[in-house]
């Protein structure tokens, strides 16, 4: 499996502090059947996206790795007017891998114009967003058409694992469903913080999906897809509405 997103670089937002933690969760994953992770530390107000001194962090983290697993870096990338023109001007400064695809955290309250337009300037400048964890965002999970039209404008969605396992409560959990239902899933990712309440496992998720949604479905959204954001591949968009689980911005500038 590959987990495009995590909080694994020591120290740096509200994921790991130490590298011994680092360490612990990459062997969680590893031992749970992860062969890639991509450290997407977040890029916001309270936590600044320094490329240099991140990188740095990478580098040392992924030396300590070893062989254990691939470690990979990329971005929680929040929306605002400077992250965006930003990335605008550096369309690979905040990507995994540095290619062509970017983890987008959408805010609580956001026009679906505002939204649209967005995206549309992104992958205008050659970047594919993949929104993260819609089915936890109060507002975007009663407001599925604000996704629907980001689809529109080449973005790709990503949902948690442990939503669908209940972690984040039934209202996350039914919304995810409702995406299955509606072909709106590309990922799944862990979005992993720490070693006990909010691990980098996916095994539990796969398994889930793998007895609601088929075997094949789990394999596109926790190895087909997720692997190709590594090279900047185009990823299987094999979705389609009406799955049923087998039982067994605010204003944005001018």
């Amino acid at each position: 499996m590959v987990d495009i997103h995590s909080h694994i670089l020591p120290g740096w937002d509200d994921g790991a502090r130490t590298l011994d933690e680092s360490l612990s969760m990459l062997r969680i994953a590893a031992e749970r059947g992860t062969t890639d992770i991509v450290a997407t530390p977040h890029a916001n107000s309270e936590f600044p996206y320094d490329a240099g001194a991140i990188q740095d962090r990478f580098e040392e983290l992924r030396s300590a790795a070893g062989d254990l697993i691939r470690v990979h870096l990329g971005c929680d990338f929040h929306l605002s007017y400077e992250n965006v023109q930003d990335a605008i001007e550096n369309p690979d400064k905040y990507t995994i891998n540095h290619k062509s695809y970017l983890m987008v955290e959408l805010p609580d309250m956001i026009a679906p114009e505002s939204a649209r337009t967005v995206m549309s300037r992104l992958h205008q400048s050659g970047i594919t967003c993949v929104i993260t964890h819609p089915e936890r965002n109060p507002r975007l999970r009663v407001r599925l058409d604000v996704l629907k039209e980001c689809l529109q404008e080449g973005a790709l969605v990503q949902i948690t694992g442990q939503s669908l396992l209940g972690r984040f409560g039934s209202e996350a959990k039914t919304c995810a469903h409702q995406m299955f239902k509606q072909g709106l899933v590309h990922f799944i990712a862990s979005d992993a913080h720490d070693c006990e309440d909010r691990p980098p496992r996916l095994d539990l998720a796969r398994k889930y999906v793998g007895d609601r949604f088929g075997v094949a479905e789990a394999e596109r959204l926790f190895d087909t897809n997720p692997r190709a954001t590594l090279s900047g591949a185009d990823i299987d968009d094999n979705t389609t509405e009406n799955q049923e689980p087998r039982r067994k911005w605010y204003s944005f500038w001018t």
